[in-house]
């Protein structure tokens, strides 16, 4: 099986999930659910589903080098978000006492897995990027989407964790910014990273990537708008899901 085949069914694996995950919420952080099996510390947890996809990324990219000077940019931005979101994001969140499944953090792991290395694949051996290539619509485009998702996603988790005094572990209602206008800011800018991502890179590796990363994420913040509309009587209604004014 060729490589672009197999990321095509993968693709496809992605969109027949979809729909599926909206009636059935993943069961960790506030969805966390007993029934799943044996569970661990959130943030150990957290940290080895985040942390393998550096770690599968940098294995991979490093086995196929490549010198490209935007192989190199994309690989280096790749790998930088996951340093965030693998080691400094679960050392900074106030989740003491949390569990989470081992099931999901293994299952996470092998998604991160494919992900990661098709990626780290496709940026060492199938890109060629020209010389001129920082001029093309999709590199300046996807560029600003990617920034702008980055500054969306990291502002929205730094007020959420910031809702939490020491030893505190509950919920609260978060406002301002673009929590004004949907409950999970913080998921809508992962997906306008990704989509930035997928248009700078321009693989097919990088759309299926963007496209997991919509097929997991969408459903989330809809079962977080759902549950927040649960948990508090006062939670403004006029607030959507994840696209403002939309959903």
């Amino acid at each position: 099986m060729s490589i672009d085949k197999f990321v095509l069914y993968w693709i496809i694996f992605g969109i027949i999930l979809f729909p599926v995950q909206f009636f059935i919420s993943a069961p960790y952080g506030r969805h966390t659910n007993k029934s799943f099996g044996l569970l661990i510390p959130n943030k150990i947890g957290w940290f080895f589903m985040e942390s393998w996809a550096l770690l599968t990324f940098i294995i991979v990219y490093a086995k196929y080098f490549n010198t490209n000077m935007y192989s190199l940019f994309f690989g280096a931005v790749y790998a930088l978000h996951y340093v965030n979101r693998g080691i400094i994001y679960p050392l900074r969140t106030k989740t003491d006492g949390k569990k989470i499944p081992l099931s999901v953090s293994l299952s996470a792991m092998l998604f991160n897995s494919v992900n990661a290395a098709l990626n780290a694949y496709f940026l060492g051996v199938i890109c060629k990027y020209a010389d001129n290539y920082f001029l093309k619509w999709n590199f300046i485009v996807g560029l600003v989407l990617f920034v702008l998702g980055i500054y969306i996603n990291n502002k929205s988790d730094n007020m959420l964790i910031a809702l939490r005094k020491p030893g505190e572990t509950g919920y609260k209602i978060p406002n301002g910014f673009l929590f004004k206008y949907i409950s999970c800011p913080n998921l809508f800018g992962e997906m306008v990273e990704w989509l930035g991502y997928a248009l700078m890179t321009f693989n097919l590796a990088s759309l299926s990537f963007f496209i997991w990363t919509v097929a997991n994420l969408l459903p989330r913040a809809y079962h977080h708008h759902k549950w927040y509309l649960e948990h508090f009587k006062d939670y403004p209604k006029e607030r959507k899901a994840v696209f403002p004014f939309v959903f």
